[in-house]
């Protein structure tokens, strides 16, 4: 199908969350996403965006259990791509986001930081460093 046009466009991972509340103002006041309408009543679903990027947080049931995937062996559960790992790191820290790790240059050319969310949700955000982005 040459010329057609790309059918995917975005991708929204889907992070289960405890409290879909708790976890949507964490997102909002330590990492400048937005939740324009959550679902249900009371509410159990929200999309947070920022910069044209989303992600879903999605509230289990009391009684449900799930594992982020940090809680393994410490691999993510989400990564951006970013423009400036050190400028989110300055912006996340003044609000006092739960930073695991400082700014780092890695071994396959991408420097990062990783932030934890309430739920234990690890999320990179990483720039190309090779100079090849």
């Amino acid at each position: 199908m040459s010329g057609a046009e790309p059918q995917l466009r975005a991708l929204a991972p889907v992070l289960l969350v405890r409290d879909v509340l708790r976890a949507q103002a964490y997102f909002a006041d330590k990492l400048g996403f937005t939740a324009s309408r959550l679902w249900g009543d009371p509410p159990t679903f929200c999309i947070a965006g920022r910069d044209g990027l989303e992600l879903m947080l999605n509230q289990v049931a009391a009684n449900d259990s799930f594992r982020p995937n940090g809680d393994y062996d410490g691999r993510c559960d989400a990564y951006f791509w970013v423009r400036d790992a050190d400028a989110l790191h300055a912006e996340f820290k003044a609000k006092g986001a739960d930073i695991v790790c400082e700014p780092d240059d890695q071994p396959y050319g991408m420097r990062e930081i990783l932030v934890r969310s309430p739920d234990g949700h690890l999320l990179i955000f990483g720039h190309d460093i090779t100079g090849m982005a």
